[in-house]
């Protein structure tokens, strides 16, 4: 059996969770609502996150783009899709929502523009 102590991001409450596995069994306690229960079980079996960071745009009234993914992503696939980010540049002017990078890394969410960018 394995026990992880946790702090619930669900809501602002920030509820201090600890989920205890037991072979396939989940069981969270700590929690005051679903969504606590619902981060807790989702954490420790298959954890996720939105990944932010920034591109280099050419030709922008500034020098780097903030961007996002459009969904969360596995967790585990954050370096292979930070090697794509880091790799790419984009042309000015960019608004914001504007698909960046379609299903970067096959993870099924889209890097998108977080804000909009006019040209010089």
């Amino acid at each position: 059996m394995e026990t992880r102590e946790l702090i619930c991001i669900g809501c602002p409450l920030g509820c201090n969770l600890t989920v205890t596995i037991d072979g396939s069994e989940v069981n969270v306690t700590g929690n005051t609502c679903q969504r606590g229960a619902d981060y807790g079980k989702k954490e420790v079996t298959d954890p996720t996150r939105i990944l932010t960071a920034s591109v280099k745009i050419n030709g922008g009234v500034v020098a780097r783009l903030p961007v996002k993914t459009s969904r969360d992503i596995k967790k585990g696939m954050i370096m292979e899709i930070m090697e794509k980010v880091h790799a790419c540049s984009v042309e000015a002017p960019v608004h914001i929502g504007d698909v960046i990078i379609k299903d970067i890394c096959g993870s099924g969410a889209d890097l998108i523009s977080a804000r909009d960018v006019d040209r010089v």
